[in-house]
């Protein structure tokens, strides 16, 4: 198993001017720890699980991009961008220039969008859900066209591109990992089975049925349901001296036995850098042979 960092919160001591150096310091020290990937929400305000609106909150791809001239070896996305927040043909150039410039490590994390109080509060686009999803859709057909040599065009129901140039392409080979966010059954897994090489799923008991739902998609499609990586959003509390380290290693090989193989998860008071300590003593080692 291997382990993503989410970085969902940026209300830290020291307040904004402080936030630059604790940020890289959390970077750092996840890639130290051994994590895989780092990954930043797709937000322009904060969200209610985390905090108020008024809390912090950094522009998504600005922020990978400091943070790739800041690390060497994580893979950097966003869990998840919203579709509908920028076009897909700036989208892809947006993914595609991390990927250039952090060397070969970018992914792509992306959904339908689902906060219409900051989409209307900053005037963003926010259709109807049927036509987020129609618009992912074709979204995902233009950036997989985009990371190909096909430069033709693109006539979609919403979007119409005269020519998809993408120069320079991705250094990611075949091209930078396509991760969908959510469990919706009847969309989401369905276009996770036709055109993601990787999974989100909200850690929760119904966890085993989406995964089982994901692979009747595969079925229908004739995808390879082992080409998917499956990855399992969390929130790791670890306890302020590791309280909770057991309880914790126990319930991930419990998720490695239902093929889960990336723990990808926000990890608390990760600020304090103690848990990234914690997670490289004692919680990747034990999950490493698994």
């Amino acid at each position: 198993m291997r382990f993503g960092l989410h970085i969902p919160n940026f209300t830290w001591p020291g307040g904004p001017e402080a936030l630059r150096g604790r940020l890289v310091e959390i970077a750092r020290g996840a890639e130290d720890a051994g994590y895989d990937r780092v990954s930043v929400m797709d937000h322009v305000w904060q969200i209610g699980p985390i905090g108020p609106p008024e809390n912090e909150m950094l522009e998504a791809y600005t922020t990978l991009g400091f943070l790739a001239g800041q690390t060497e070896r994580v893979k950097l996305l966003t869990v998840v961008t919203a579709v509908v927040y920028r076009d897909p043909g700036l989208l892809a150039k947006a993914a595609t220039t991390l990927d250039v410039l952090s060397g070969g490590r970018a992914m792509l994390g992306i959904g339908a969008a689902w906060n219409e109080e900051e989409s209307r509060g900053l005037g963003l686009f926010f259709p109807p859900t049927k036509e987020r999803f129609e618009r992912l859709e074709e979204a995902l057909q233009i950036i997989l066209q985009m990371w190909s040599d096909d430069d033709g065009p693109y006539e979609g129901k919403h979007y119409h591109l005269a020519r998809t140039l993408n120069s320079p392409q991705p250094l990611a080979r075949p091209r930078p990992p396509i991760l969908i966010g959510g469990s919706g059954e009847r969309k989401t897994l369905r276009l996770v089975a036709q055109y993601a090489d990787a999974c989100n799923i909200f850690d929760s008991p119904e966890l085993p049925h989406k995964l089982d739902v994901l692979r009747e998609h595969c079925e229908r499609l004739g995808r390879d349901y082992d080409e998917i990586e499956k990855t399992v959003q969390l929130r790791f509390d670890l306890g302020p001296n590791g309280e909770h380290v057991d309880r914790t290693i126990e319930h991930l090989h419990q998720l490695a036995d239902l093929g889960i193989e990336v723990a990808h998860g926000a990890l608390k008071e990760v600020e304090s850098m103690r848990p990234l300590e914690i997670m490289a003593e004692r919680v990747i080692p034990a999950l490493a042979g698994q």
